[in-house]
């Protein structure tokens, strides 16, 4: 059987679109739709229904289903060894990172890491989701977690350090506190809202860092952020009150079977000695404060 088909047919069965699919693997829906019905008619069974909204499944596809991907995880075994098994300093190195991540903390540095290796042909990951690195869509991680799966390796460099913000215009406005930007994930009114600013009401709601940095810096409350995104902004100004540390950390990791790999050795131990380097900044100690 041949693993080309079972990857068209595993983007489908995860997509159910021909459109999705032909996006994941970097070709023409029609191609998608093309390389199916080739599959299913060397197969001599159908391996999806057709239906108006999109690609279901029948019960010939099922069984297939749980063989392939075993099959997909040798092969991307395969590939890892092979990539693993590389000592030069030369060649395509893929790192991955939230966007906020890679524009405040990395960036900034890079041409150190380029006049260093100038062989080594580096080309950014930035996403809010976390990248498969047992896929090989990527092969260093600059992650902000608070445990990391245990395939990877690699370390934890700096804890996570953040602060309650505002901008000064807000604060002028406002001496008391009355407004909160809160990530939409959060639940429950948090302790350091019970504690220190009781009579306060949520003013808006945000699914990611960035955008709630945007909304603080707008001059529409007061958040807990980062403090390595925070106190680069130039009017956000931290409030001194205590906050109870958070557990989690700033990771560089890779795959395991990476290990030996030298341009995977060569970055890795370039960014942590760069967050190393900002150890002030990641952990509020740079901190202006109302």
């Amino acid at each position: 059987m041949n693993w080309d088909d079972l990857r068209f047919f595993l983007a489908l069965s995860r997509a159910r679109t021909v459109s999705a699919a032909g996006r994941v693997l970097g070709v023409k829906h029609t191609t998608v739709a093309r390389r199916i019905q080739a599959f299913e008619e060397g197969l001599g069974t159908r391996l999806f229904d057709r239906l108006p909204n999109g690609y279901a499944m029948t019960q010939a596809g099922e069984n297939l289903y749980e063989h392939a991907l075993i099959m997909e995880e040798q092969a991307q075994a395969v590939d890892r060894q092979v990539f693993g098994l590389d000592a030069q300093l030369q060649g395509k190195l893929t790192l991955t990172a939230a966007h906020d991540v890679l524009s405040l903390l990395v960036i900034p540095h890079l041409g150190l890491f380029n006049r260093a290796y100038p062989c080594i042909e580096l080309e950014l990951s930035s996403s809010a989701a976390l990248v498969d690195l047992a896929a090989r869509q990527a092969d260093i991680a600059l992650r902000l977690t608070e445990s990391p799966p245990d395939y990877l390796i690699g370390k934890k460099v700096l804890p996570l350090r953040h602060g309650i913000y505002a901008s000064t215009k807000y604060l002028e406005k406002n001496p008391t506190p009355k407004h909160l930007v809160m990530w939409n994930g959060a639940t429950e009114t948090p302790e350091w809202v019970k504690t220190h600013f009781p009579d306060t009401s949520v003013a808006i709601r945000a699914s990611d860092v960035t955008t709630m940095l945007t909304c603080t810096a707008n001059h529409m409350g007061i958040a807990r952020l980062p403090c390595y995104i925070a106190d680069t902004t130039p009017n956000l100004r931290r409030i001194d009150i205590p906050l109870t540390p958070s557990t989690w950390g700033v990771w560089v990791l890779s795959h395991v079977d990476l290990r030996a790999t030298a341009r995977v050795r060569a970055c890795r131990e370039f960014l942590v000695d760069l967050i190393e380097q900002q150890k002030d900044l990641i952990e509020g100690l740079n901190s202006r404060y109302a």
